[in-house]
């Protein structure tokens, strides 16, 4: 089921998931393209404390939604979502982890091998 987007980076995003599905033949890129398309009150909202209590030290880990900053992360961790507070940002940073949009972890790991979902 397809719902109607307005924001344009959005159905760009999930465009691109899609072409990235059909290029690779990978699903995980559809499956996350597919939780984006639903409303956004359905879509995943991940506190820093469940990076942390969940993903192991060095886990590249997708989030179909946004990452919020509360609690604390001390494990480096590649994060890929939709969108990021500020602070969440930040403590994935200062933890040595790095933030991405989904495209450009789509592109760097078009197999998508040891990708996490998180919601």
């Amino acid at each position: 089921m397809t719902t109607k987007k307005t924001d344009p980076n959005l159905v760009a995003t999930i465009n691109s998931l899609k072409a990235e599905t059909r290029a690779s033949g990978v699903g995980i890129w559809r499956d996350i393209a597919l939780r984006l398309e639903k409303a956004k009150v359905n879509w995943a909202e991940v506190n820093l404390s469940k990076l942390e209590r969940y993903a192991s030290e060095g886990d590249i880990v997708v989030v179909p939604g946004k990452v919020l900053g509360s609690g604390a992360l001390n494990k480096k961790l590649t994060v890929a979502a939709y969108g990021f507070s500020e602070s969440a940002k930040n403590k994935i940073e200062a933890a040595g982890g790095r933030n991405l949009t989904i495209i450009d972890l789509a592109k760097e790991m078009p197999q998508g091998t040891g990708v996490k979902i998180m919601r």
